[in-house]
């Protein structure tokens, strides 16, 4: 794995010794990274996670269960609730549902995947997100640090399609992105490298859920 452009203020702040209870992987191995706050986890996380497992030639994913999006003005569900739930919809061996963001102390993404590759050095990590977060990957905090340090494996919504090949990031990277039929070698390529592989996706989210109060007060943003 090529060393990251550049690192972020929490990251130095840490140190790289791993932690009980933090996930496993052995150098050389890829791991796919699915973020999220999964307020609550649902089919569609399944769905997209075995198929990034077979599409991108993974080893492993790790959920990684954030204490909370940036990005939304309401928080979630308490960590323990979100985490459990999350291993009570999917037992898989190559899957490992974690809460180290939390304790590693990190905010955004960049410094999450920087910290990370510091604990697990001569793993390759492959970012996983939906086509709907690539269309708005510039409004993350340091999105060109995530871009240039890990390749990103983008699984299309059907509504989301051609608005994440239009957005910011898809044009400014366009000469960096792998064609479909050389997914399997995604966690081996040089950054930037971002794969697009179409999927059909059931139109299911964490919002509508909330929405039917099927989870939690069902008010939740």
């Amino acid at each position: 794995m090529p060393a990251n452009p550049q690192t972020c203020g929490a990251a130095r702040a840490l140190g790289a010794r791993m932690r009980p209870g933090d996930p496993l992987a052995r150098p050389g191995q890829v791991v796919g990274l699915l973020g999220g706050s999964f307020d609550p986890a649902h089919a569609a996380h399944v769905r997209v996670t075995r198929e990034a497992l077979k599409r991108f030639g993974l080893d492993q994913v790790w959920w990684l269960v954030s204490p909370g999006n940036p990005l939304k003005s309401r928080g979630p569900a308490p960590l323990a609730e979100r985490m459990a739930r999350a291993r009570a919809l999917i037992d898989h061996p190559r899957v490992r549902i974690t809460d180290i963001e939390a304790r590693l102390g990190t905010r955004y993404t960049a410094q999450t995947l920087t910290m990370l590759q510091r604990r697990y050095r001569g793993v390759r990590f492959v970012w996983l997100m939906g086509a709907d977060n690539l269309a708005q990957l510039h409004r993350w905090q340091d999105w060109r640090v995530i871009v240039q340090g890990w390749p990103m494996g983008i699984l299309a919504r059907p509504e989301a399609r051609m608005q994440a090949r239009l957005g910011r990031a898809a044009r400014q990277y366009r000469a960096a992105r792998v064609p479909a039929p050389a997914a399997q070698r995604l966690g081996h390529r040089r950054p930037p490298a971002w794969c697009f592989v179409n999927m059909p996706m059931a139109h299911l989210s964490s919002t509508e859920i909330r929405a039917r109060g099927q989870w939690g007060p069902g008010d939740r943003d």
